[in-house]
């Protein structure tokens, strides 16, 4: 039996007038295929329930741990937040921005989890490895 998981993810960028508004696009959809993205004054705004792709590349990159920590570490409620370095995204990969906000600005995330609990779904997407490995019943094994 496969869990239900219901799940609002709100993304924002801002993009500045030395970038091109199409790359900020794509660094946000190289990580969240199929995010519906809107052009707003300065920025881009994108939506999506799901984070599949996102979780994928967390574990080719085997950056498991690294991430359950940003996702608890911005932990708010039934939300977990983090930011994104705009140019590893824009190459596919996941790069967690902390300490000094990058000089390109970042992709902001927010996760709202409905159902079931938000330690339940980072669980799913990142879940706690051994020594670097993924449990046996990670579904993306």
């Amino acid at each position: 039996m496969s869990e239900v998981y219901s799940v609002d993810v709100e993304i924002t960028a801002p993009v500045y007038d030395t970038e091109v508004t199409d790359r900020v696009e794509d660094a946000i959809t190289n990580l969240f295929p199929g995010a519906e993205i809107e052009r707003t004054p300065g920025g881009l705004g994108a939506t999506t329930h799901a984070l599949d792709r996102f979780a994928e590349r967390l574990r080719e990159q085997e950056i498991l741990d690294t991430a359950r920590g940003q996702f608890f570490d911005d932990r708010r409620g039934d939300t977990f937040t983090f930011a994104l370095k705009k140019q590893a995204a824009f190459e596919g990969v996941v790069n967690f921005s902390v300490g000094n906000p990058d000089e390109l600005g970042e992709i902001h995330v927010a996760v709202r989890v409905q159902e079931p609990s938000v330690e339940a779904f980072v669980d799913r997407i990142a879940p706690a490895t051994e020594e670097g490995v993924p449990p046996e019943d990670d579904p993306w094994r």
